[in-house]
């Protein structure tokens, strides 16, 4: 792994050659994806900060913190249907799982112009024929989904609220939480029960660099 580059005090630019640097755990991780999910990053690295989606200190830590981060909810979607990332921002985690789920329909929603180009952008660039962007908030929509993924979107009962009415019977909810899951999930308790949702579960994502990611699963019961 390369040496992190960090701003100094004047905010000088990230050094996109001292990027963090994918080890080999991670490469054999995203397998035949991988090529693509770099040219991700290096686009993310030329273009993220000066187009306001990626702070210059989340730059040299961009594959640990983000990328990988963002596969985590790979293993729990479904084997099939359409998926919609609310909140996509730069990407996460709806560019990683089109990527790395080319059989599934992706849905990247966005509701800020600016970021919804750079979606567009990188659909465009990266050739994803399974990707459709969608400006609007999550409230705006009237589809159904067969699981809906959210990373740094909101706490859980506030996401709760957003998502529930666009999943499927059986569909998931799969929110990427961090150190307060526990705490959301318990306080998101009663909100989930009137939504008739499953109780959460949480799933404890073991990444490559032995680091620990959560995925926050909040299943609609499949009809009868």
């Amino acid at each position: 792994m390369s040496t992190p580059i960090t701003p100094d005090a004047a905010g000088a630019e990230v050094d996109p050659a001292q990027l963090e640097e994918p080890t080999a755990q991670v490469r054999a991780m995203f397998g035949p994806a991988f090529s693509a999910t770099e040219h991700f990053a290096q686009m993310l690295a030329e273009q993220g900060e000066l187009r306001g989606l990626v702070g210059p200190r989340e730059l040299p830590r961009l594959w640990s913190r983000h990328i990988v981060n963002s596969a985590a909810v790979v293993p729990f979607l479904p084997a099939s249907g359409r998926v919609a990332d609310i909140g996509s921002g730069a990407g996460f985690p709806g560019i990683v799982v089109a990527l790395l789920r080319p059989d599934l329909d992706v849905v990247l929603v966005e509701s800020m112009e600016r970021r919804t180009q750079w979606l567009e952008d990188v659909v465009a660039e990266l050739d994803l024929d399974n990707v459709a962007i969608e400006r609007a908030r999550a409230e705006e929509l009237r589809a159904k989904y067969d699981a809906v993924t959210a990373r740094a979107v909101a706490n859980l009962t506030k996401l709760i609220r957003m998502t529930s009415p666009l999943l499927k019977p059986g569909a998931s909810l799969l929110a990427l939480k961090g150190a307060r899951a526990d705490a959301e999930v318990a306080e998101a308790k009663y909100v989930i029960k009137r939504a008739r949702l499953e109780p959460a579960v949480i799933h404890e994502v073991i990444t490559p660099d032995e680091g620990v990611t959560k995925v926050v699963e909040v299943r609609r019961p499949a009809s009868r």
